[in-house]
């Protein structure tokens, strides 16, 4: 099965500390031992080292580590989506047409991305806005929590 982890999954299997560490961590484990195909886009690493390095933990991710994390835990273990200009002018229209605002279209960016690299499932701790973007119910079928 291919899957995509949301930025807010990735985050969470990083942190330990975090509440929802385990079934992150778990779901990150599978991909690193090739018992699930992971994807990731090239938004959504640089969405990761933003989150990781801004979010409060104790103590702070510094940028170093956060960059060690990218390409020690997770790159050498997902697929890239490479986005281009026409898919980022998509996803801005689509958003724009629905009277979407602020931060809906980083995920719509990611739900785009499982699309085009065919994923089979999207795992998000934030399943009710994912479902919300998804456009058919095949892609909503595809959305769940860790």
């Amino acid at each position: 099965m291919k899957a995509s982890l949301d930025t807010n999954v990735l985050v969470a299997a990083a942190i330990e500390d975090h509440p929802h560490h385990v079934p992150a961590f778990e779901l990150l484990k599978a991909i690193q031992q090739k018992r699930l195909r992971g994807c990731i886009s090239t938004h959504g690493q640089a969405e990761f080292y933003s989150v990781i390095t801004r979010a409060p933990f104790r103590p702070r991710v510094h940028p170093i580590e956060a960059g060690r994390m990218l390409e020690e835990n997770i790159v050498p273990y997902f697929e890239v989506v490479v986005l281009t200009a026409e898919d980022y002018q998509a996803v801005l229209h689509s958003c724009a047409a629905a009277g979407l605002i602020g931060g809906m279209i980083f995920d719509a960016l990611h739900l785009y991305s499982s699309e085009k690299a065919n994923c089979d499932r999207i795992y998000t701790f934030n399943v009710k806005d994912f479902r919300m973007l998804a456009q058919t119910e095949e892609v909503i079928a595809m959305i769940a929590s860790p």
